[in-house]
């Protein structure tokens, strides 16, 4: 199957995508409009993104002094041809009000169209962070700040970023040293500040793509005493752009004290500036004066509930790119098993030495590592297309249902960023295995695919963050609600499976392993010691996306039996996906499970000496 015919069976035959049309910031919407999405954006990513995948990788971002003494990013040609495209098609401002210049899209249809441009080329500058950043803004910002920054993200004149960690904080925001000291409680565009300090990591943080660029900065607002204030608290958010602009939102012609100290050269995502920027050393004084001019977003110190509001967004996104970067993986592989002769059958036939070589695929070892990649993936895009609409209940569904979306949404964010960032990247290795030797020439993309997919398994939190999140807060939030949810969900499932004798074994494994779950959560907290019950939250993380993927299946399975007549393409896709990851996959719970179960403490209690 295709990726298109796989999104329609996930979007239409699964999801019911055309039933949102029924609410009232949908009904405008049809069936046909959702697949001229679709059209639009397969074709730009066909035309613009994939022939170039393979240069942007090879043509790194580079850098050149221009007569101020800064640095400016040089980037390909075909980088900014794809940017300008992808703002022209208005899927910047997809999901935004029709007043906004948006299309009132839902949340899942967006999901999915942008999928194309991250299975055909994830690092020509996809624009998750500047979606994100002005989705932010249009919740939290000030009716200036969503028209001045805001709207010049959705309309493609500026792009944005985030800027989080420190090069010696790294994850730990807690530590963050970026002071920010207040200049003007009334400015028009919000309460203004002057920042000082040092960004890492931060992708798309320099380039001229665009003819601004809007920063999202966490910094701290000193205490009384003139001192940072310790942990979280003390941080705040603030708008930081490259180029200064008036209450218009036009250029004023200042540049902002933000400077490019240098380019971070990374394994994959090559097409990606990743930058470190300093703010406020006085490369470029405004008004005379060092420190970079930002404005206020929201309160002071409740910087990190604003940004998680893009954090969470990107988390889902940086699950989909790993979830894309598989599937063009399998694909390859698949074409490659398909056309690739090599070895002869097991048996006796396969002893004649003048009997020609079989394909690839004809060898049950090899079927094995196809299925795996097939099951990683294809479930993986099915729990982010559920999550996606999750989103669009939670904003367009009566209050219960939407509380209920939004409960869901957060016990499986963590799962949804982490669960396919570890295991499509394993299946972007068993695509390179299946090439063999070739597989990690630069002959064939599957090596590229594998190294772009390492860098999400780090992006946006790395799975031990997301696992104590999982275990330490969000199975735990409002008296475990949120899991109860998920279960009941769950529990439905397997009940209409149980129906069909095809399914039955299936639904009875799914069970168990749900209950697993249930009871090793609790054993997990028995003694209410965070050390001993996180101690193991990552085989926690894995053993509980297994089981969401497993009931992913399961759903997918049951849509394919339902009507097999219509579905018989899929049928013949769906089941063996499915019997696969309930007699390969689901049993490895066990293991990941007992140590959770027992608190084992084997490697929390390692001493340091002994490694």
């Amino acid at each position: 199957m295709t990726l298109r015919s796989t999104l329609d069976f996930l979007l239409h035959d699964w999801l019911k995508a055309e039933a949102l049309t029924q609410r009232p910031r949908f009904a405008e919407h049809s069936r046909q409009t959702f697949d001229a999405v679709l059209d639009t954006c397969e074709r730009i990513a066909r035309e613009k993104y994939a022939p170039f995948n393979r240069l942007v990788d090879t043509e790194e971002p580079r850098t050149e002094t221009v007569p101020d003494g800064s640095l400016r990013v040089v980037l390909p040609r075909a980088t900014h041809d794809a940017r300008a495209a992808y703002a022209e098609s208005g899927m910047l401002a997809a999901a935004q009000d029709y007043e906004h210049g948006g299309m009132q899209l839902p949340y899942l249809v967006e999901a999915a169209a942008n999928a194309f441009f991250g299975k055909a080329s994830i690092s020509i500058g996809s624009s998750l962070l500047t979606v994100g950043n002005a989705n932010l803004l249009m919740v939290h910002g000030t009716d200036l700040q969503k028209q001045v920054f805001a709207a010049n993200q959705f309309n493609g004149r500026w792009a944005g970023t985030m800027c989080l960690s420190e090069p010696q904080a790294g994850s730990s925001l807690s530590d963050i040293t970026t002071r920010a000291t207040l200049e003007d409680p009334n400015d028009p565009l919000g309460p203004r500040y002057r920042l000082r300090g040092n960004k890492m990591w931060i992708s798309s943080g320099e380039h001229e793509l665009t003819e601004n660029i809007v920063h999202l900065v966490l910094a701290k607002i000193p205490g009384p005493d003139g001192k940072l204030i310790p942990g979280v608290k003390g941080i705040s958010l603030f708008i930081v752009p490259k180029k200064l602009v008036d209450a218009q939102g036009q250029l004023t012609g200042v540049r902002n004290d933000v400077a490019l100290a240098g380019l971070n050269h990374k394994l994959g995502w090559r097409g990606t500036t990743n930058t470190l920027l300093n703010f406020g050393e006085g490369q470029f004084k405004v008004d005379g004066q060092a420190g970079a001019v930002g404005y206020l977003i929201g309160e002071p110190h409740q910087g990190l509930r604003c940004m998680f509001h893009m954090m969470n967004e990107a988390r889902i996104a940086i699950g989909m790119a790993a979830t894309m970067l598989g599937l063009a993986g399998y694909e390859a592989s698949l074409e490659y098993a398909k056309t690739r002769t090599q070895g002869r059958p097991v048996g006796a036939a396969g002893k004649d030495p003048n009997q020609p070589p079989v394909r690839l695929i004809e060898h049950a070892d090899i079927k094995r590592m196809l299925l795996a990649q097939k099951a990683y993936c294809e479930g993986a895009l099915a729990l982010l297309l559920y999550c996606a609409k999750l989103v669009d209940e939670q904003h367009t569904a009566d209050e219960a249902a939407a509380d209920e979306a939004r409960l869901l949404l957060e016990v499986l964010t963590p799962v949804a960023k982490s669960w396919p960032s570890e295991n499509c990247l394993e299946a972007n290795s068993l695509a390179i295995q299946i090439h063999g030797g070739y597989g990690y020439t630069r002959d064939f993309p599957v090596e590229q695919y594998w190294r772009d997919n390492r860098l999400n398994m780090i992006h946006e939190g790395t799975h031990g963050i997301q696992a104590m999140d999982l275990l330490g807060r969000k199975v735990l939030m409002e008296n475990g609600r949120g899991l109860q949810l998920l279960a009941g969900r769950i529990t439905a499932t397997i009940e209409r499976a149980s129906q069909q004798a095809a399914l039955v074994e299936h639904a009875k494994a799914l069970a168990k392993s749900l209950g697993r779950v249930g009871a090793v959560t609790q054993a997990a907290w028995a003694t209410g010691n965070p050390t001993e019950a996180l101690a193991n939250a990552v085989p926690y993380m894995q053993a509980f996306g297994h089981v969401v993927i497993a009931w992913t299946w399961l759903e997918l399975a049951l849509v394919a039996t339902a009507d097999a007549s219509k579905n018989e393409a899929n049928l013949q896709g769906v089941l063996p996906a499915t019997t696969y990851f309930f007699h390969y996959e689901l049993p490895k719970i066990d293991a990941w499970l007992r140590v959770v179960e027992s608190r084992d403490m084997t490697c929390a209690n390692m001493p340091e000496a002994a490694f």
